[in-house]
């Protein structure tokens, strides 16, 4: 006879809030991209256009990871372990390659404001360089994740066929810039095939919760944490 202390499907069930979360419901925006290395064509750009650009071809991106390191401190034979410093681990995207080059060329440009190809200089001032970004997990309800444009503030109960959600999490990215913009292999093997391509940014650190701005002017309500 099974014990009744043991975990039921139906108890798992009731457990599953949601569904689940969906690794494929997401969406990456970056905002703030930097304005000030002259020279490089920045100035030519429409924020608004690559920003929406950026949406629909950043095909792959990961929520943010941070490590807490550890302090040991010897005692008597014995490691007494203390909290030390955090870091912020490198957060890496990966891009659909259009036939416009929009975003490809954006980071290569980006990058090479930062140090130039043909002399190695570049910009100087850290504020000039550096942007945001903002992560959104989305879910499948109504309530809440479906949409990530607006949130449900105004409308506690929405109908079904509202396109007003929340996220279900937000992380903010704050002031990361490019380290390295990856190869795009060419081959007459390939076919079938839309180019790729990753970029990785360096993260100074990061929000989460319910105060992470949503690129609206709104909030994402859904959280109530801080970091």
């Amino acid at each position: 006879m099974a014990n009744a202390n043991h975990r039921t499907l139906t108890q798992f069930k009731s457990a599953l809030e949601g569904g689940g979360a969906r690794p494929n419901l997401f969406e990456v925006t970056m905002t703030n991209w930097p304005t000030g290395l002259g020279g490089q064509g920045f100035g030519e750009w429409e924020e608004a256009q690559e920003g929406r650009q950026f949406q629909f071809m950043c095909k792959a991106a990961a929520l943010p990871a941070s490590t807490l390191g550890v302090v040991e401190v010897p005692f008597r034979g014995r490691v007494f372990k203390v909290s030390g410093d955090k870091t912020f681990d490198t957060w890496t995207v990966t891009i659909i390659n259009d036939e416009d080059f929009l975003l490809r060329s954006r980071f290569e440009q980006w990058v090479n404001g930062m140090n130039k190809l043909s002399d190695g200089s570049g910009a100087t001032n850290p504020g000039s360089y550096m942007g945001d970004a903002y992560i959104k997990q989305l879910g499948r309800g109504y309530k809440r994740g479906k949409f990530s444009e607006r949130n449900t503030q105004d409308d506690p109960n929405p109908e079904p066929s509202d396109n007003t959600a929340k996220p279900l999490r937000t992380y903010f990215l704050h002031d990361i810039w490019p380290s390295n913009v990856s190869a795009i292999d060419l081959s007459y093997d390939t076919t079938d095939t839309i180019e790729e391509f990753q970029v990785e940014f360096q993260v100074q650190y990061m929000s989460i919760g319910s105060d992470v701005k949503d690129g609206t002017g709104g909030k994402d309500e859904a959280n109530t944490i801080i970091i």
